[in-house]
């Protein structure tokens, strides 16, 4: 059921594969031999009693220190890879096997690991980061609390500085303070990376980060700790997540983390950032490395899930509908193709949209020259990246679960443990409707200085304080029509019936137009409510939607750019011409998906969104000859794909 007359291109399946690892094509083979190594976990994870599962996780965990595959961004000097790209690409490689491992890594090197690095001065380098790369030390990272998610800078737990002793006191006033979910807490960390506010003389001077150790060498808890077990989980039971109280636990004035500021022996408090809310994004702002990295462990879990899927759709036949004597495979079915193919494509717009992301990452932080403005990008591109991958994954994991019947049912074929392990990643390291919600910001602000505040009012009080046209100006809506006018030689009123449905010019101009028109009403709504004299709070609040939904845009028409950028870097030939047809899947899909709102806004004809729907079709068609290739190209290897898949 192809395309008459239509002749796929002959996929390159090696070097397809190499096109998608990039320049870390070493690391991330590397990372893939280990997973194989280990893919008995996988059989484990099922088996297992909790704690024995922990356990193994724990002893795999330990062995890729060892090996040094979990160190690679750490500097040189204290056993690391000196390579935060490199990093990034091995902890992404990881999610095409058990999650509790890739979860534990981040929580370990990622989390705990890179606060001391990022926030911490030489004088914490010295004293963790050998023994911690190593594994020798374990710990967790202590931000999240019962009674405050996301809202960080209103964190209750304290640590009060004791000028008579030269120490910091920290404490949970009430069970709303204790820190919660807190992975690797319950068993085997030795130390925390506390997130407190940093209390002297009675006043707070904002969320501040301390090294605060939590068990001896022989695993017992150390005085005025106190660690429960968070229980059972949906996903990850292979990491010990905990909770912690503190009972006034006294640590030395150098447990305070420095890089930005710092508590002197008499109590005086510096900073090199005089602004607080500007500290408190500055301080934020260097852990990007972990919402980059759960992006992109979610778009990798995405491609075990349409791998699997893909290859059962080409072994399970089911009525026969072209030869009466014989089934059709389940992928001959135009309604299987367009379940899956259009989530094929959209892995691997992501995936491009990820190297991108990591490259400016790589880039920034090996910069400590970069301006304000770029850390700002960075931040909200990889809040928005974030967001978008870990949706699609559990998007794509439940669709292919389905698409694989009973089959996708059995545990053996890893649908649930993908499913309940790739959950948590759309809430931790942010929840995605408030990181969409910080993309918005950025864009309405212009990373401007009123950026740091994280709350809604301060883009409130931004937004009023602009003439409107300024900020739709800075959005180019009318540039864009002219740029239009200009492509298209039937002006802005022919634009949607003149411009060919594959071209790219096209697909980028429709999603900038809905991103740039939906930022520009965004600003309108919020100034009218403002001049209204609408409380701020409300006002945002009913604009909420709309802000999110022009962030969503935002990040879409990212991705896009990012697959098109990326084929314009290839040489013709059949590969190029495969991701070709993916692009085009990608762009058209996203349009069709928000259909409605381009016919609402007068920008597609009902006649041009048949048209594209069946172009969809079409491309289905074409790429069904090359969809076992493109899949075995996502290089998900096959002992951690499972076997099983006829039996269901």
């Amino acid at each position: 059921m192809t395309n008459q007359g239509y002749q796929s291109p002959q996929v390159d399946v090696a070097a397809l594969t190499r096109v998608l690892d990039g320049p870390y094509a070493e690391v991330r083979q590397t990372v893939r031999d280990g997973l194989v190594k280990h893919a008995g976990l996988l059989d484990e994870a099922l088996e297992l009693d909790r704690a024995a599962y922990r356990q193994r996780v724990l002893e795999v965990v330990l062995e890729m220190a060892e090996a040094g595959h979990t160190g690679l961004g750490f500097p040189k000097e204290y056993g690391g890879g000196g390579d935060i790209g490199a990093s990034i690409a091995a902890f992404e490689t990881l999610g095409l096997g058990d999650l509790s491992v890739m979860t534990k890594v981040g929580v370990q090197f990622g989390l705990f690991g890179g606060a001391i690095l990022h926030l911490g001065s030489k004088v914490h380098h010295d004293a963790y980061l050998d023994d911690l790369i190593s594994g020798r030390l374990l710990g967790c990272f202590a931000m999240t609390e019962t009674g405050h998610g996301s809202n960080v800078q209103a964190l209750g737990t304290e640590a009060r500085y004791d000028v008579k002793t030269g120490e910091f006191v920290i404490h949970t006033p009430d069970d709303a303070a204790r820190k919660d979910y807190i992975g690797n807490a319950a068993l085997h960390a030795r130390a925390a990376v506390v997130f407190a506010q940093l209390v002297i003389d009675g006043e707070s001077e904002g969320v501040h980060a301390f090294v605060v150790p939590l068990r001896d060498e022989e695993g017992a808890t150390l005085p005025g700790v106190r660690i429960e077990d968070c229980g059972p989980k949906i996903g990850l039971n292979g990491v010990d997540n905990g909770r912690i109280w503190f009972d006034n636990v006294r640590v030395p004035r150098t447990a305070l983390l420095n890089r930005y500021a710092d508590v002197s022996e008499t109590g005086e408090y510096s900073s090199a950032i005089e602004n607080r809310g500007r500290r408190f994004f500055t301080t934020l702002g260097t852990l990007v490395q972990g919402r980059v990295s759960v992006g992109g462990a979610g778009i990798n879990a995405s491609k075990v899930a349409i791998t699997i899927a893909v290859k059962y759709a080409l072994q399970r036949r089911q009525f026969a509908a072209t030869d009466p004597d014989t089934e059709e495979l389940l992928l001959d079915y135009g309604m299987h193709q367009r379940r899956l193919f259009p989530l094929l494509a959209r892995t691997y717009a992501l995936h491009f949209a990820q190297e991108v992301l990591a490259a400016d990452l790589h880039r920034v932080s090996s910069n400590p020259d970069a301006a304000d403005d770029e850390r700002r990008a960075l931040e909200s591109r990889a809040a928005g990246t974030k967001a978008l991958g870990t949706w699609h994954a559990s998007e794509t994991i439940q669709e292919c679960r389905e698409a694989c019947g009973g089959a996708g049912y059995l545990s053996a074929n890893r649908f649930d443990a993908l499913r309940a392990d790739t959950d948590v990643f759309t809430t931790f390291e942010g929840d995605n409707h408030v990181l969409l919600q910080l993309v918005a910001k950025g864009l309405l602000t212009d990373y401007s200085s009123e950026f740091e505040d994280l709350d809604q009012f301060g883009m409130m009080r931004f937004v009023a304080g602009v003439a409107v046209e300024t900020v739709i100006e800075r959005t180019n809506v009318h540039k864009l029509l002219e740029r239009i006018r200009d492509v298209l030689p039937g002006g802005d009123d022919a634009w949607d019936a003149d411009a060919g449905l594959l071209d790219p010019d096209y697909h980028l101009m429709m999603l900038r137009w809905r991103e740039e028109h939906m930022l520009a009403g965004v600003a309108r709504r919020l100034k009218r409510g403002m001049d209204d004299g609408m409380n701020p709070g409300e006002v945002f609040s009913r604009c909420q939607d709309h802000v999110i939904g022009a962030a969503r845009a935002h990040v879409e028409r990212l991705v896009l750019e990012a697959f098109v950028d990326k084929i314009a870097t290839l040489e013709d030939g059949p590969n190029k011409a495969a991701l070709n047809l993916l692009c085009d899947l990608y762009a058209l899909s996203v349009i069709e998906g928000d259909r409605a709102w381009w016919m609402e806004h007068g920008r597609l004809t009902t006649q041009r969104a048949k048209a594209i729907t069946a172009e969809i079709g079409s491309l289905c068609r074409k790429l069904r000859p090359i969809a076992d290739d493109l899949v075995d190209a996502l290089g998900v290897p096959p002992e951690l794909r499972r076997t099983e898949m006829l039996d269901g």
